[in-house]
């Protein structure tokens, strides 16, 4: 029998209430979990996290599954319902306190990342200064100037200077302040052009080299893929690729595999399981015993094993095959007896 894992702790009641009674289901009819798998079409991972609690399987398998362990599809279908809408209102839950997350991080990073107004010597905000250029006069040549009060909303005293307490104030047009703003905004706009310069001449000569017809442009060759990409969606592998790897993690088992041949060896059955869409084949044994062994081979490929550990059946890794009968299962049970397919 299955030894099942703790529930996890935040299921809502009804989930777990179902998710038990699917446990109690696969345990009274003394299936494993690949055997469960294989008869209703869905793969031995989605059944896993299905019993585990970890994911609300759907109503196809819920009704495949009363089917395979004899039960009333319609009592088993009202308990779904039932935990398939507190499954919806967690889902809602959850979704509500990822929002409230992303909301609060964002008016955080806001208010850290938000300007911050300048601040005059006496520690306020500093105020814009009203247009100085209509109320000044119009500039003096250094010969003809003669010196006068400035307007202090504008420069303020004098500071001295070489040329005594009358030498005349900034130049006229905008604060020190203003000025410098100045030159910071047209530094930042040069490196901005620098950087765009650079980037278009990066990607200029990048697409070059792509036009090139030379040996350069073929030296580095291009990836093929080892999976075909024609192939159903959840199936990971094809031929050689599957060479080795469990069936029902590659998606090969369920609906995309059928039993090509089979023996009785003792009390056991060995099958060889096939699928046309993976181009592989494996070797399956039902209603065995602990320490029962199974194994298939084919011409050109490696010979592949599985053994029969706490449930009543196993199987063994793919072997890559063109056809079904390229494929012989064999068995060896505890009590010493052995049997292979034709």
């Amino acid at each position: 029998m299955p030894r099942w894992r703790a529930l996890p702790e935040e299921l809502d009641p009804q989930v777990r209430e179902f998710a038990s009674q699917l446990r109690r289901l696969v345990d009274r009819s003394g299936l494993s979990i690949a055997a469960v798998a294989d008869r209703t079409g869905y793969s031995k991972t989605s059944w896993e996290r299905y019993l585990n609690g970890r994911l609300l399987a759907p109503k196809g398998a819920i009704v495949a599954l009363a089917e395979v362990t004899g039960t009333n599809p319609t009592h088993l279908t009202t308990m779904w319902e039932l935990a398939e809408r507190a499954w919806s209102r967690s889902e809602m839950r959850h979704d509500m306190t990822m929002e409230a997350i992303r909301i609060s991080q964002a008016r955080a990073a806001l208010g850290e990342f938000g300007p911050t107004p300048a601040k005059g010597k006496n520690g306020k905000p500093r105020t814009a200064a009203a247009p100085a250029a209509a109320a000044q006069p119009p500039t003096q040549s250094a010969t003809s100037y003669s010196p006068r009060p400035q307007p202090a909303a504008s420069y303020g005293p004098p500071p001295p200077g070489p040329g005594g307490p009358g030498r005349p104030g900034p130049a006229r047009g905008g604060s020190p302040d203003g000025q410098r703003r100045k030159r910071k905004l047209t530094m930042f706009l040069a490196g901005v052009v620098g950087a765009l310069v650079v980037i278009a001449a990066a990607v200029f000569l990048t697409d070059f080299g792509k036009d090139k017809g030379g040996d350069d442009a073929k030296s580095t060759p291009t990836p093929t893929p080892s999976v075909s990409s024609s192939l159903p969606e959840g199936v990971d592998c094809s031929g050689e690729s599957c060479a080795g790897k469990d069936p029902e993690n590659m998606g090969c088992g369920g609906t995309l595999a059928t039993t090509a041949t089979s023996v009785t060896v003792g009390t056991a059955k060995v099958e060889v399981r096939y699928s046309k869409t993976c181009g592989a084949a494996w070797a399956r044994i039902t209603s065995a015993s602990p320490g029962d062994t199974v194994e298939v081979s084919a011409e050109g490929a490696k010979k592949q094993t599985g053994e029969v550990n706490g449930d009543f059946d196993a199987y063994t890794p793919m072997v890559p095959v063109k056809k079904a009968t390229d494929a012989t299962a064999c068995a060896t049970l505890a009590s010493g007896e052995t049997g292979c397919t034709e």
